[in-house]
């Protein structure tokens, strides 16, 4: 049986029984239907001032009135999809063209591998966060921009990933096998090293989930996300910050839908690595 097909069956059957994946999907899965589905439900236009400002929750603004009188729950309705959108954006961003550069770095060996190392070694000196506001300060605030910093700081702890367990997989005896039977590199990489590296990479994914969603809700924060009045979760976070005693709701409503997006992607990363060391002891 090749190195795809034991994977398909072994690794995907482990992941089901997994109790630790089936909460962190069902959690990702409602947050992901509510964040996108959300947009179609709101009662109100979410830039719409309809009450007073903090107001307190009355007929269908059931969560009341935020700063300057937006219903609270047409904007947390409505501010789920920019956030959501731009970290599956950024994560997947990331681990395509990160465990790209790992692996050409690990087949390469020679100067491509240096410098790619290099340039990785560079990049992760600098703290995420400070990388990422020091672009989006200079650049503007524009969500394809921050999608794509958000990546380029993730992407040197891909690459160094995926070279590593790329690196690891060539040096196995039945990679040898494969190279002295004829095989091609693009049959090797594809029938027998990328199955091997999903894993590993799955796990990463679901890792940077969770990092970015909390870096999209700081920057928001901060002022650095999406521009008013558009609704945002982080934003909501910011805007309504100054009135948290007056009306909590503006505030802990995206507060409690982020950190379950943040467990949820957090408890399945977690999962998926106890399936996976699971399959190793088979």
């Amino acid at each position: 049986m090749s190195s795809l097909h034991w994977y398909q069956r072994n690794f995907f059957q482990t992941l089901i029984r997994e109790r630790q994946v089936r909460f962190g999907f069902v959690v990702t899965t409602l947050v992901l239907i509510f964040a996108l589905v959300g947009p179609l439900l709101v009662p109100f236009e979410p830039t719409a001032l309809i009450g007073m400002t903090y107001g307190p929750p009355e007929g269908k603004s059931f969560l009341g009135y935020d700063y300057i009188g937006h219903d609270v729950w047409s904007r947390v309705l409505a501010g789920g999809a920019s956030i959501i959108w731009m970290t599956l954006a950024a994560s997947l961003v990331a681990l395509i063209i990160g465990s790209s550069l790992g692996i050409l770095a690990a087949f390469a060996r020679n100067k491509i591998d240096q410098f790619v190392t290099w340039l990785t070694d560079v990049f992760m000196a600098f703290p995420d966060i400070i990388l990422v506001l020091l672009i989006v300060s200079m650049l503007g605030r524009e969500p394809w921009l921050i999608v794509l910093t958000v990546s380029i700081a993730f992407i040197p702890g891909v690459v160094r990933l995926a070279r590593s367990v790329a690196l690891n997989l060539v040096e196995q005896e039945y990679i040898e096998a494969a190279r002295m039977l004829g095989y091609s590199k693009t049959y090797i990489l594809f029938r027998e090293i990328l199955p091997n590296m999903l894993t590993p990479l799955l796990i990463h994914l679901g890792v940077m989930l969770t990092w970015a969603v909390g870096m999209l809700s700081g920057l928001a924060f901060l002022g650095y996300g999406v521009a008013p009045p558009a609704a945002d979760w982080g934003l909501m976070i910011n805007e309504n910050r100054a009135g948290l005693l007056v009306q909590p709701w503006a505030v802990f409503a995206p507060v409690i839908l982020i950190a379950l997006f943040a467990l949820g992607t957090n408890v399945l990363a977690e999962g998926v690595g106890r399936a996976a060391a699971r399959i190793e002891e088979k």
